[in-house]
């Protein structure tokens, strides 16, 4: 059996992946309400940020965190292909989750069936991404911990669309995220904790790309994203202060006039 090191890095990657989960659901959090408070192609244009903006700190949280995971005896690469693929089921099944709570008029099936199908899609990334590790050996994985990773995921989904739902002002917003973060986090590290490796030391060159090389650059990719993203919302005006800022014009208009 390899010893499989979750934190090669020490506590860079931890914290800079549980960084890059809170800052995904508050910038998505916040594209949601902004959602809510819109109508037409306003609102369809605000959820899909929303889901991009959930859907890739996800997938950037998983995937700086398996920056840090290491196994004795082997090297580690990546099936880049598979490594798209899970951000791409990433950001579809947020987007599925966060437009079942956006239009549907009955919020109680929609939170129940959008958390699960949110919750289950989260997971199916987390495991296609750990599908894409190629390694001298065979992982195997204990399917208590796996069940368990699963129901963290889909209860962090249904409480994030909950939140979406329900939490308006900035501060609950900054609070929502970071338990969002948080459980997003336990979901990634109880399911790395179901894995075991029999590793079958080898000279044989492994397929696929280094985490430096593929995961590193696409992770600065997607985190310059959210920054960037988060910088417009940020400055973007709200409805209420877009309505307010066209009331006070009015006077001055009828003025004129």
């Amino acid at each position: 059996m390899g010893h499989l090191d979750h934190a090669a890095l020490g506590w860079l990657t931890p914290v800079l992946s549980y960084v890059m989960a809170c800052i995904g659901a508050a910038l998505g959090l916040r594209c949601t309400v902004r959602a809510l408070g819109a109508t037409g192609r306003s609102r369809r244009n605000w959820l899909i940020t929303a889901a991009s903006a959930i859907g890739t700190g996800i997938w950037t949280m998983h995937f700086v965190a398996m920056l840090g995971f290491s196994v004795s005896g082997t090297d580690i690469r990546y099936d880049v292909p598979l490594t798209i693929v899970s951000l791409l089921v990433a950001m579809l099944v947020v987007c599925a989750g966060v437009f079942a709570v956006g239009y549907s008029k009955d919020r109680a099936r929609a939170l129940f069936l959008g958390g699960l199908t949110t919750g289950l899609g989260v997971a199916s990334m987390h495991y296609l991404g750990m599908a894409a590790v190629r390694l001298h050996g065979e992982v195997d994985y204990d399917p208590v911990l796996v069940g368990l990773s699963v129901l963290i995921a889909v209860v962090a989904a249904t409480a994030a669309l909950w939140a979406a739902l329900n939490i308006k002002s900035p501060v609950a917003v900054t609070v929502a995220s970071l338990i969002m973060g948080a459980a997003v986090s336990s979901m990634h590290y109880t399911g790395m904790f179901s894995v075991s490796v029999r590793v079958s030391p080898s000279g044989a060159a492994l397929p696929g790309a280094t985490a430096m090389q593929f995961i590193f650059p696409l992770a600065v990719g997607l985190g310059s994203y959210l920054f960037l993203t988060s910088a417009f919302v940020a400055l973007s005006p709200t409805t209420g202060e877009r309505a307010a800022s066209a009331s006070a014009q009015r006077p001055v208009e009828s003025v004129t006039h």
